[in-house]
C-alpha cells in the first residue's frame, strides 16, 4: 500500500511538472565536447542519387574494376557550420539534397557515453556514422543530436549527413517564404561526451508570479537510483537538495528567501535574488550535481506576465523598445551562427537603445538568447509557422510542434525569452484555428511561466484611416502582434498620421511590422520610393500614429538589416535583398536608424524621470 502510495505521488508530481522535455542535451557549451566543425567534404546530388547508391557507405573501389561512381576524397570541400549559398557561388540558388562527410579519429573511454549533437541543418537531414544508420531529423533551425557510443570506433570515423532543404507544401515552412532558403549544416556539429548516467536537461525558473520561489526540475538519463540531486546557487548562499523519482526525474521548488536565511537572524539574512532586468541583467552561476555528473549554467531570474493591455516584468509596467531581426550574418552574409555574429547583431540593438528583438521567422542559433541575456534584451522567439500552412495535414502539425519542443528545450532556463510566437502572418480559416490552437496548448504545456504571441496581419480597414484588430487568432495568445506596413505596402506616408487603430481584445498590443524599403545611400525626395528620406519619412509618421494606440505594449519595427529574399528581384535596388534594414548588409546607418533611435532614447530618459 505505501509503494502505491508513492507511485501516485510521483505520477501526480510529474503531471504538475508538464510534458517530458525534447530529447535533447542541455547545455551543450557547459558538457565536454570535441568540434567537428571546419572542413567537410560535399557531393551535390540534385536527383538524390546518393540513397540508392549508399553514398552512406563511404566505399572505395578495391580494385580498378570495380565501379565507384562517388568518392568523397576528391570530391570539393566546404566548411562546417555554413550554408552552400554563400559559400559556393555556382549553388546562390541551390535546392536539394547534398552530401557532407567528416572523417575524424577518437578515443574511447570506459564510463563514456558519446552523442553527436547537430545545433541546426536544413531542412530534411539524415545522419551515419561508420555506415550506420542514427535517425533523421526533420526541421532547418533546431538542434538534434543521436547518441553514438555503440557505434563510435576507437580510432578513425566516418560521418556522413545527407541534407536536403528541398521545400515542401508539408514542411514548416511551407514553399514560400520571404528570407533566403540557405540550405547545409548551418550551425556546429560536436561530438558530446557524458558519464554513463547524466543530467540530461533542467528546468531552473522562478515559479510564475512569484520572486523568491524557484522551481523546475531535473532529469537524469541512465541507469539511475533514487539518489540526491543538489542545486546550488552560491552567491546566493543557497543549497538545495532533494531526490530523484525512479525514473530518474528530480522535482526542484524551493523558497529563496527561506533557504538562504535557514541559519541566518532576518537582520543579517541578505537580500533574496536580484531580478534579471534589461537594465541589470544579473546572472548566476547555478550548479546542478548527482549521480557522479555535475553541470553549471548562467541563469537570470525575472517574471512575466500580462495584466490587462500591460506585460509585467518583475510585476512592474514595461514598454518593449523592439527591432526584429533575421538570422543573417553581418557583413559576410548566409546564416549567422558564431558568437561573434550575435555580439555584432545585439550590439547594433543596443546601440538602438532596445530593450527587446523579435527573432523572426524561425529558431535561431543558441548564441543568440546566451547573447541577450547577458546584455540585457528580451526576446520573442518564433517557429516557422509562416503564411500559407497545409493546415489539415496532422504531419505538419507534428513538425512544428516537434519545433516547438525543441526551441522550449533548448532555450528555457534563459531569462532574456518572454515570449514564444506560435505564427505569423497566417490566413483567417477555421482549420488554421485548430491547428495554432493545438500549438498554443502545446506550448503552454511546455512551459507555464511565459507568454505566447503571434503575429497578425490581418485588420478590418472597411472604414477610412480606421484599422480594427479582430483578427480571431487574438483568442489563443496572451500578447497580439500585429504587422502593418501602412506607407509601403497599402496607403501612403500621408495616410499614417490620420490613421487609428481599435483591438477588441483587453490585451497588450505589440505591433511586430512595419517599415519601407531604402538602399543604403540612395538619397532624394522624402516622397520618392526606394529612399533613405522615405524610409525615415515613415518612421517617423509610424511613431507619431502608434503613441496614440492605448493599448501598444511595444514595438519590434522590420528590420534590423538588410537579408536575402529570394522575392525581391528589382535590378540596382533590392538585387535579391529586402532592403528595410535600418542598418545595410555591410554595417552601414540608414536614416531611419537614427530616427527610431531617437524615440527610444526620450522614451528611456521619461520612463526613468
Amino acid at each position: 500500500m505505501k509503494r502505491l502510495f508513492l507511485l501516485v505521488i510521483v505520477i501526480c508530481l510529474r503531471a504538475a511538472a508538464g510534458p517530458q522535455p525534447a530529447n535533447l542535451i542541455a547545455n551543450i557549451p557547459g558538457r565536454v565536447t570535441l568540434s567537428l566543425n571546419g572542413v567537410w567534404r560535399i557531393i551535390v546530388d540534385p536527383y538524390e542519387t546518393g540513397l540508392t547508391s549508399r553514398f552512406y557507405e563511404d566505399r572505395h573501389a578495391k580494385d580498378k574494376q570495380e565501379l565507384v561512381e562517388y568518392n568523397f576524397d576528391t570530391s570539393p570541400t566546404i566548411a562546417v557550420p555554413g550554408d552552400w549559398n554563400t559559400l559556393r557561388p555556382d549553388l546562390f540558388f541551390y535546392e536539394g539534397p547534398a552530401w557532407y562527410k567528416r572523417a575524424f579519429t577518437y578515443r574511447k573511454r570506459d564510463n563514456v557515453r558519446t552523442f553527436i549533437h547537430v545545433g541546426a541543418a536544413n531542412y530534411l537531414s539524415r545522419v551515419w556514422l561508420n555506415g550506420t544508420k542514427l535517425g533523421e531529423h526533420e526541421g532547418g533551425f533546431t538542434p538534434f543530436d543521436f547518441e553514438v557510443t555503440g557505434t563510435i570506433r576507437d580510432g578513425d570515423n566516418s560521418l556522413v549527413v545527407e541534407v536536403n532543404n528541398a521545400r515542401r507544401a508539408d514542411a514548416v515552412p511551407s514553399l514560400n517564404t520571404d528570407w533566403w532558403n540557405f540550405g547545409g549544416i548551418t550551425r556546429n556539429v560536436d561530438l558530446v561526451e557524458v558519464p554513463d548516467t547524466f543530467i540530461r536537461d533542467y528546468s531552473i525558473q522562478l515559479a510564475k508570479g512569484s520572486t523568491t520561489e524557484i522551481s523546475g526540475w531535473v532529469q537524469f538519463d541512465g541507469q539511475h537510483t533514487q539518489n540526491g540531486v543538489t542545486i546550488e546557487i552560491p552567491e546566493a548562499n543557497i543549497v538545495f537538495k532533494t531526490l530523484t523519482s525512479p525514473d530518474g526525474r528530480a522535482i526542484i521548488d524551493f523558497d529563496v528567501a527561506k533557504l538562504a536565511c535557514a541559519n541566518e537572524p532576518a537582520a543579517k539574512c541578505p537580500a533574496p535574488l536580484q531580478l534579471w532586468t534589461p537594465e541589470h541583467p544579473k546572472l548566476y552561476r547555478v550548479v546542478i550535481s548527482g549521480q557522479g555528473d555535475r553541470i553549471e549554467e548562467e541563469i537570470g531570474f525575472r517574471t512575466v506576465e500580462v495584466r490587462g493591455r500591460q506585460i509585467l516584468l518583475n510585476g512592474k509596467p514595461i514598454f518593449l523598445r523592439g527591432i526584429s531581426m533575421h538570422e543573417e550574418a553581418p557583413f559576410r552574409g548566409g546564416r549567422a551562427f558564431s558568437q561573434e555574429d550575435e555580439q555584432t547583431l545585439f550590439g547594433w540593438t543596443k546601440e538602438l537603445d532596445c530593450n527587446f528583438a523579435r527573432l523572426a521567422h524561425y529558431p535561431h542559433n543558441e548564441f543568440a538568447a546566451r547573447t541577450a541575456d547577458r546584455l540585457g534584451v528580451l526576446l520573442w522567439e518564433e517557429v516557422p509557422v509562416y503564411w500559407a500552412n497545409d493546415w489539415k495535414n496532422p504531419k505538419t502539425l507534428e513538425v512544428a510542434e516537434e519545433q516547438m519542443r525543441d526551441l522550449v528545450s533548448r532555450d528555457k532556463n534563459r531569462a532574456s525569452v518572454i515570449l514564444w510566437s506560435i505564427a505569423n502572418e497566417t490566413p483567417v480559416l477555421p482549420e488554421r484555428l485548430d491547428f495554432l490552437r493545438s500549438l498554443a496548448t502545446l506550448t503552454r504545456q511546455l512551459d507555464g511561466t511565459r507568454l505566447i504571441t503571434a503575429a497578425s496581419d490581418k485588420t478590418d480597414r472597411s472604414q477610412t484611416h480606421l484599422g480594427i484588430i479582430n483578427d480571431p487568432l487574438g483568442e489563443l495568445l496572451d500578447v497580439f502582434g500585429l504587422n502593418e506596413y501602412l506607407g509601403w505596402y497599402w496607403g501612403a506616408p500621408a495616410d499614417i498620421p490620420l490613421m487609428q487603430w481599435k483591438m477588441t481584445y483587453d490585451k497588450p498590443l505589440i505591433i511586430s511590422e512595419f517599415g519601407a524599403d531604402a538602399p543604403f545611400g540612395n538619397r532624394g525626395d522624402a516622397a520618392a520610393r526606394w529612399t533613405e528620406e522615405y524610409q525615415a519619412d515613415v518612421f517617423t509618421k509610424q511613431i507619431e500614429m502608434l503613441q496614440r494606440i492605448p493599448s501598444l505594449a511595444g514595438l519590434t519595427p522590420w528590420v534590423l538589416t538588410d537579408f536575402h529574399s529570394p522575392r525581391r528581384f528589382l535590378p540596382g535596388v533590392q538585387d535579391y535583398y529586402n532592403r528595410k534594414g535600418l542598418i545595410s548588409n555591410r554595417g552601414q546607418r540608414k536614416q531611419a536608424f537614427y530616427v527610431l533611435q531617437e524615440f527610444y532614447r526620450q522614451m528611456e530618459q521619461s520612463s526613468n524621470h
